[in-house]
């Protein structure tokens, strides 16, 4: 670095004044370095820099333009980007860097930048390292030969260091270590190992409820996005920033802290909840290029049994079975239509669609409604659920051990009460709901006491206007749902309790037609053929049991049924 020196101030009027932006980056793999490379040193040097360099009154530090744990390998960085606006308008005609790697760590970038921006804007670039760069003293000094040699190592060490961490990295996720900045929404990270993943147990509960309402009340994911909303609970997003991390991503401007179907989607598909650690599902392309792409299943890091599961496997495996139905929604209602996504044509194996005609609802071939390239194959709605309720209870009476598999289900459902989490809910919702009155009620005295302008006060009131009528919404709400949750500990759902008195099934509902039922076949004549989705676990039982050849195809016949129209009796295929 060549000798600091005064800069000349004569009484010139052409003599320019320097609006100075000072420009730091720290990046991930510089916080084990030198302590000169902290953010915070950064600035001091360049401080103490402008003040020895530049003569008194012939400058201004307009800004510093900090990017912390950013990579240099391309300039889409904020601060970074913020300076070159800065410039582009005028507000900045003087950037100053501690060395040419604060800038750059993309040769391309760098030549770019210093020999087409700069002069572009006709404004001054200092790098006070080595090599020392002045573009108003010295304009050659930003092309001489050693700063693209300089810009070539920099680039080189950025290739190096990013080889070195995918490959950490990669035997990390072969080990099933975590390696994401935040941990998965329902878990935490292990304060005394980053790298493990501890249950979140406020979150976890939610999962649990997410995956209960889906397969086994039938909620769609918009019904549990609006209903999660209705309870005031946060999004992930929004849950995390409560718990003080610093996570953001590029919409995090838009996040309203509002759960979505796409949320709810992600959620249920994420097979970490098993106790599965899953990663590397995404990558980036290069170093230089960092636009993520999606990576082939086949080669992903999937490590089993890594942490504590929230959800059971088999509950994982039903959702995503139900996640790839085609379903609908009732009009208005939050929750599938008991058998949708199960109905199928026989002939053409397309689904069925539900319609409605004089009060009458039924469902048909869409192939018979959209091209005519089928029969009919209708079947109206009472009979359809009639008939399927009954091969259900004849199934079960025939199949063993089928009552405890029903009487789980049963459990499950009724494990899944929400009156605690509704009470934790209302009790926040309260709370905020009492701060928004008491900080609105003390915004008038702010005000007239002069603490806040009649501007801030007036945004204020506007803002808490907006969120009581929205908090009132939501106790509201989590009352209802109070009201109408079992609070009793020793609750029965009705539907168990019919079961163990009768040993067998009395209705339909979503959470046993998902559980018990891969495929429903409509036949021309109305007749309708069930697939079972436990005829396998008890076949294997009768062969575990060395049942003769004769007993076990007669088991094998309980996996299809079929039941005629009038009546929906059952008989076998």
């Amino acid at each position: 670095m060549p000798r600091i020196r005064k800069e000349k101030t004569e009484q010139n009027s052409t003599a320019p004044f320097w609006k100075i932006g000072l420009y730091i980056r720290l990046s991930k793999e510089d916080e084990n370095e030198n302590e000169s490379e902290s953010i915070i040193n950064q600035e001091k040097i360049l401080r103490d820099f402008v003040e020895r360099y530049f003569a008194p009154a012939t400058f201004d530090i307009v800004d510093v333009f900090a990017d912390d744990g950013l990579t240099g390998t391309d300039t889409f960085r904020p601060s970074f980007q913020r300076l070159k606006d800065c410039m582009i308008r005028k507000e900045v005609n003087c950037m100053i860097i501690k060395s040419l790697a604060r800038g750059f760590r993309n040769l391309a970038d760098q030549q770019k930048f210093l020999e087409e921006f700069i002069p572009l804007y006709g404004a001054r670039f200092i790098c006070i390292g080595t090599p020392f760069i002045d573009t108003y003293t010295n304009p050659p000094s930003a092309c001489e030969l050693e700063v693209p040699i300089r810009g070539m190592f920099n680039e080189q060490f950025a290739a190096t260091t990013s080889e070195e961490i995918r490959r950490t990295f990669r035997m990390k996720r072969e080990r099933g270590e975590f390696i994401g900045a935040f941990a998965p929404y329902g878990y935490q990270k292990d304060p005394n190992d980053k790298n493990k993943l501890l249950v979140d147990e406020e979150a976890a509960e939610v999962v649990k409820h997410i995956f209960h309402w889906f397969v086994n009340e039938g909620y769609s994911k918009l019904g549990i996005a609006k209903k999660l909303n209705q309870m005031g609970e946060l999004n992930p997003e929004a849950y995390k920033k409560k718990k003080g991390l610093k996570y953001a991503h590029p919409n995090s401007a838009q996040n309203d802290h509002l759960w979505s179907p796409a949320t709810i989607s992600r959620i249920l598909q994420n097979e970490i909840y098993t106790g599965t650690m899953v990663q590397g599902r995404h990558r980036i392309i290069s170093y230089k290029v960092h636009k993520q792409i999606n990576v082939p299943k086949q080669d992903w890091f999937i490590v089993p049994n890594t942490h504590e599961a929230i959800i059971e496997k088999n509950m994982f495996a039903r959702a995503q079975e139900l996640h790839q139905r085609d379903t609908r929604t009732a009009n208005g209602k939050q929750k599938v239509y008991t058998l949708s996504g199960f109905l199928y044509c026989a002939d053409c194996k397309k689904a069925l669609r539900r319609k409605t005609a004089r009060g009458i609802t039924y469902y048909e071939c869409r192939s018979y409604t959209d091209k005519k390239t089928c029969s009919k194959h209708s079947i109206r709605q009472d009979r359809l659920e009639n008939a399927v309720l009954k091969a259900l209870q004849l199934q079960i009476a025939l199949a063993d051990g089928m009552e405890k598999s029903i009487e789980s289900i049963y459990r499950a459902a009724a494990h899944h009460r929400e009156s605690n989490h509704l009470s934790r809910c209302l009790q926040q919702a309260e709370k905020q709901l009492q701060r928004c009155f008491d900080a609105s009620d003390d915004l008038y005295i702010d005000w007239k006491c002069g603490e806040i302008s009649k501007e801030e006060y007036q945004r204020l009131k506007y803002k808490f206007s907006q969120q009581i009528p929205h908090l009132k919404a939501t106790i509201s709400s989590l009352k209802e749902g109070l009201q109408s949750s079992a609070n009793d500990s020793e609750y029965i759902d009705p539907n168990m309790d019919a079961f163990l008195q009768h040993q067998n099934i009395t209705n339909l509902s979503r959470g046993l037609v998902a559980a018990l039922i891969k495929a429903i076949w409509v036949h021309e004549n109305g007749a309708i053929t069930i697939d079972f989705n436990f005829s396998d676990e008890y076949l294997k039982r009768s062969e575990d049991d060395n049942y003769s050849p004769a007993v076990i195809e007669k088991k094998r016949s309980h996996k299809r049924f079929s039941a005629i129209k009038a009546g929906g009796n059952v008989v076998h295929k």
